[in-house]
Parts: structure tokens; sequence; C-alpha cells
């Protein structure tokens, strides 16, 4: 609805909102760029309950959004500008790199919910009607997280995910132009979460555990990601190393440098690594 009001729309005649909607372009972060159809169904819903509450109606106009391949940049981009921000903006970048949870989820985190001698945290507040998820995080994410200061409940102690939105999207710019790479500028705070699920998928192939991972519902959001890992890693050499070990401290050598159990033969455990 403030957006509608900002382009000018008058909220109590559905004629004007119909064309706000119909020739809506952004006013921030992607200036000049018209609506998508998803985005104008959205707002198509949103008025219409607000009509709704005035016990008024409307000839609603349709709109067919279509879902579009996410943009999934390479895991240095993603470094990139996890080091190029402030403390507490490359903190939440890299808990969206290790986690994939939702910008709005990550904004709720509270201090409550991480324990940081196991380097462990706990959503149990998901976006989305999602399922609640704990996850297993790096020492490199503890050890930020534990230079922030505990001046809230909240470990990102903004009014709204806006606000830290913004900060990121000025550092993005800034790193954008000085590296001379214009595809930061495509990296939003969701494209974290689909990396970490195109990676997840890759390392795993196991589409059920990605689907519980990011607290989909519905198995069809989750399938979307194995196409975009055919392609992205179509290129990868199908040649591997071959170990084999026979004790339990060999296994576990080889299972720690990213080795996976083939099979085992005249005693033998066989494990292999793709080149």
């Amino acid at each position: 609805m403030n957006s509608l009001i900002t382009l000018g729309a008058n909220v109590l005649d559905p004629e004007s909102v119909k064309e706000t909607i119909a020739d809506a372009k952004c006013l921030k972060h992607k200036v000049g760029e018209p609506w998508s159809d998803s985005r104008k169904q959205a707002v198509v819903t949103a008025y219409s309950a607000f009509l709704k509450m005035q016990g008024k109606t409307w000839d609603r106009p349709n709109y067919n959004a279509t879902r579009k391949l996410p943009f999934i940049p390479t895991e240095h981009e993603l470094d990139t500008l996890v080091a190029g921000c402030g403390k507490k903006t490359a903190t939440f970048l890299q808990l969206l790199k290790e986690t994939g949870m939702r910008c709005g989820e990550a904004v709720r985190l509270k201090w409550i919910d991480i324990d940081l001698e196991r380097r462990t945290m706990t959503l149990n507040s998901p976006e989305k009607r999602g399922n609640p998820r704990m996850f297993k995080v790096s020492n490199k994410l503890i050890n930020m997280l534990s230079a922030l200061p505990k001046i809230s409940e909240k470990v990102f102690p903004v009014a709204k995910a806006s606000h830290i939105r913004s900060t990121f999207y000025a550092s993005r710019k800034r790193l954008a132009r000085k590296l001379q790479n214009l595809r930061l500028m495509r990296i939003t705070f969701h494209t974290f979460r689909h990396w970490k699920a195109i990676i997840l998928y890759h390392k795993t192939k196991d589409i059920l555990y990605v689907k519980e991972f990011l607290g989909h519902k519905k198995i069809d959001t989750t399938l979307l990601y194995t196409q975009i890992e055919r392609v992205l890693f179509e290129e990868k050499t199908d040649d591997f190393t071959v170990k084999v070990a026979q004790n339990p401290e060999k296994i576990k050598q080889l299972l720690e440098v990213g080795f996976e159990y083939i099979c085992e033969k005249d005693d033998l455990m066989f494990f292999r690594k793709r080149k």
C-alpha cells in the first residue's frame, strides 16, 4: 500500500490503482525497472484485501506470475561481499551463506537461539509457514557472532530488515565499482539462500535433505535447484582420485578431506573424490 501511495495512486479509486500497478516501476535498488508480474500480482492481492476491509470490491486485473531461474554467483563473489562489508553486515551475510535463512528469519534471530559452544543455532520462527530448523555452523561464523555487541535480545537489533538491506546495497555498489564486477549488483540477501541450496544438492544429491535444510513445505519448490545444478556443474570432469582404507583412523582422514565411501571388497574400503 505504501508503494502505491508513493507512486501517486489514489487508493480510494480502484481505477487509479489499476493504472498505477500496470505502469509501476521500482523506486529503489533497481530504479526504473518495471515491476515483475509476481510483484504486481502480490500488490493486487494486498489491495483486494484492503478493499474487502472497506466492504468494497473491484474488477481486479490478473497477472500471470512466472517463476524465473535465480542468479547463482560464485562462492568467491559471495565471500568478496562478506569481506568488503562492515562487521555487522558481514556477519549477517556469513549467516545467510551458511544457513540459507531468509532475510526476515535472520533478522529475528535471538542470542538465546545460538549455542556458541556447540556451534549450533535454532530457527523456531520460520517465514512462509516453513518448517523449523537447526544448523551447525562454522568456527568462522561463531567468532564473527561473538565479536558483535550484545545490546539487545536480538542478534541484529534493527527495526526492519530494510535497514540492514540498505547498508548492504551501499557496500555492494561500492565493491562492484571498485572491482569492476557488475555481477555483484545482482546479489541480494535471497541469493545466498539460492547458492546454499545449489551447493548442498551438488554435494549430497539428496533433494529431500535440501528440502529439509531450507524448510520448504513442498518439494516442488526445491526441485528447481536440480536443473540449475546440472547446468552449473556439467563441465566438471568425471575423473576421480581413489583411495583405499583398512583402519578407522584412515577412514576418518579420508572423510575429513571430502572423500566419499564407494564400496568394500576383500576387507578393503574404497573411497573416491572428484579431481
